[in-house]
């Protein structure tokens, strides 16, 4: 008997030692705001060593581990916090526990890509932090714990690890080092607005953050919530002036073993199970038909449905959904600004529990298959007030979202990769000088090299040869031959040895000054698809005019044209000319020519003749956008030709436009 007890004694020590104890609490250092600890663990020197007395030693690499910590001992709750960690010794990162990249980038992570700026990292899945006073002190619920391991770089032993600084990201608070241990940074946040302690604490859970806006907000909406799934709405909304995605493509990361088992309004780019079948999530919902379960991948890619599936009963009837990925800005049409598709989630342990908020998908990411799309960077998702949806039953009420988080996304440009270059530029013409300005050799890129053609036949330096109007139309193996043939007619000189290549644009824009009267002057811009693939529908384009021309606009004839601001005009093309043909052969035509749409817009000289000089560089733009895509600009303006030559060359110029 004495043995029995003796042995379920131990058992329940046993028990008791193996079940996770709470991260202790920081030294207490008189911080009552959040409290920031960054503390090494252990680092061990790794391959290859680096000979001491070499130039090189202070790049020998060490593995780490460490650990962070943020302490909420303030007044006020720390809703979806961040924490700046600046490292100092080139570390990469290879895992995270307790929190995520605050901008959704991959591990292993190189810190110096920031270019020398701290990394962030966001609180996943403890998002939040609550105060003392709504807690009773719990440390579970106003302490978040972050592990971190990876890989820096330092000279021979003894190697101190420690970042430079750590603070929060919240720019409410302010934070100043304090001393606790010698091997340990810590710091104390505090608001530089403070708060007073409330009498009444606010409900834990009801604490928002305000809800934000950038260039493309994604909204995950849980719409209804049960013990082991939930069905969420995910709303993609452009809310950038001239941005635009086609084929848009989502992805984001599983951080608690969750799997799509239905969809609507969009669909996997791969059905794949596999993770589930041989995954823990096969091993608890063991009666679970995976045959139908459509998506178990930690980091799911979906995209849109095309138009005929809008109305499909199992996939489709979704709004805002099923437009083969396009998303204009609103501008254009706030209709089509959003869209929208609907998923069945299944939770995994220990997040069963239906009265539990669920726990929305990290790293977020945006993408659009046009090379004209815009790439974008997208922060982590936070939580914000419920979204309210009209009542399905008609009746004046609305019907509130169980949780909603919104992800902003701004487009970005990545300084340490190359600069993509340009898909679409812009040449000159007038009505007083027979040439046109072209664009820019290699606007676009120069021609890569094949097998066929080893090495470059053209200058890549060279600058663009005056074309004729004519030339305008041709691809460009058949513009060089025509532009000499020209410059020989013409006797303009020899045209130099290699000729300048092509500008290599899917896209090009010609800005023609057609009228410049005393009282008015006008313009036609056509637009030219060189693109063999596709068709582009919907198109728009903005042209950026000198503010005492912009305040002359008055219409433009063949397209839908605003005048938006900061100098610039709004285009699209009207009923029956939103369609920008691909690059076809015309019967009669002995090379393929692109498809185009052009219209004139009209001004008026309104600040007086005086003021505006429309052959001296007034009537032209000084930026050009294609699909929300900047455009190559010519590096020159035409210059006021002779009557008789400037008009025959605009008059084969306005024949060409004309009838092909």
């Amino acid at each position: 008997m004495h043995a029995r007890l003796a042995l379920v004694f131990l058992l329940f020590v046993a028990l008791a030692a193996a079940q996770p104890l709470p991260a202790p609490a920081p030294a207490d250092v008189g911080c009552n705001g959040v409290f920031l600890t960054y503390a090494p663990e252990a680092h061990q020197r790794i391959r290859p060593f680096v000979d001491p007395a070499a130039a090189a030693a202070g790049r020998q690499p060490y593995s780490f581990r460490a650990s962070a910590t943020v302490l909420n001992n303030g007044v006020r709750t720390l809703p979806s916090w961040a924490l700046l960690v600046a490292f100092a010794h080139g570390e990469i990162l290879v895992s995270l526990d307790g929190a995520v990249l605050t901008f959704g980038d991959d591990l292993p992570y190189n810190t110096t890509a920031a270019g020398g700026g701290a990394t962030s990292l966001s609180g996943n899945p403890q998002t939040d932090l609550l105060t003392p006073i709504a807690t009773a002190g719990d440390l579970t619920r106003i302490q978040a714990t972050v592990k971190l391991v990876g890989t820096l770089f330092a000279g021979p032993e003894p190697v101190v690890t420690l970042p430079s600084a750590i603070s929060l990201a919240d720019p409410a608070y302010s934070c100043l080092p304090v001393a606790t241990a010698p091997s340990v940074l810590s710091a104390c946040c505090v608001l530089i607005a403070p708060d007073q302690p409330s009498a009444v604490p606010p409900a834990a859970g009801n604490t928002y953050l305000p809800r934000v806006t950038g260039d493309l907000v994604i909204t995950y909406d849980v719409l209804q919530a049960h013990e082991t799934t939930y069905l969420a709405l995910v709303t993609l909304e452009n809310n950038a002036a001239m941005g635009r995605l086609d084929g848009w493509e989502l992805s984001w990361e599983w951080r608690r073993g969750e799997f799509v088992n239905s969809m609507r309004g969009a669909y996997p780019r791969e059905v794949d199970t596999r993770g589930c079948l041989y995954g823990p999530q096969g091993q608890y919902y063991k009666d679970l038909d995976f045959s139908k379960v459509l998506n178990c991948e930690r980091r799911p890619v979906v995209h849109d449905l095309p138009p005929s599936r809008r109305d499909d009963k199992s996939l489709g009837q979704i709004e805002h959904c099923c437009r083969n990925g396009t998303i204009l800005p609103k501008t254009m049409d706030e209709a089509q600004s959003r869209s929208a598709f609907q998923m069945e989630v299944y939770k995994m342990p220990p997040d069963l529990n239906r009265t539990a908020r669920p726990h929305a998908p990290a790293n977020f990411r945006i993408s659009g298959a046009s090379p004209l799309n815009q790439a974008y960077a997208c922060g982590q998702p936070a939580l914000v007030s419920p979204t309210e949806f009209p009542d399905p039953s008609g009746l004046v009420s609305t019907t509130l979202a169980v949780s909603t988080w919104q992800a902003v996304c701004n487009m970005t440009v990545d300084d340490s990769k190359p600069s993509k270059p340009p898909q679409c530029c812009v040449s000159f013409s007038a009505f007083y000088n027979e040439s046109v300005i072209p664009c820019s050799t290699c606007a676009c890129g120069c021609p890569a090299s094949t097998p066929a053609a080893p090495t470059t036949t053209c200058s890549t330096t060279a600058p663009a040869l005056l074309l004729p109007p004519h030339a305008l139309l041709m691809p460009f193996e058949w513009r060089a031959k025509e532009t000499l043939k020209w410059y020989h007619d013409e006797e303009l000189g020899a045209p130099p040895n290699p000729t300048p290549c092509g500008d290599s644009c899917g896209v090009s824009v010609n800005w023609h000054v057609a009228t410049d009267a005393a009282g008015g002057w006008s313009a036609r811009v056509t637009l030219f698809n060189w693109e063999e693939g596709a068709d582009m529908r919907d198109w728009f384009a903005t042209v950026v005019m000198d503010d005492k021309v912009y305040g002359g606009f008055e219409q433009a004839y063949s397209f839908n044209a605003t005048a938006v601001g900061d100098g610039a005009i709004f285009m699209r093309g009207r009923e029956g000319f939103e369609l920008l043909l691909r690059e076809s052969n015309v019967s009669g035509v002995d090379y393929p020519v692109p498809g185009k749409q052009q219209s004139v817009l009209s001004f008026t000289k309104k600040n007086g003749p005086g003021d505006v000089d429309v052959v001296g560089g007034d009537g032209f733009p000084t930026k050009v956008f294609f699909n929300g895509e900047e455009c190559a600009m010519p590096q020159m303006i035409p210059s006021q030709g002779v009557g008789i030559r400037a008009s025959r060359g605009v008059l084969v110029l306005l024949l060409f436009l004309l009838f092909f």
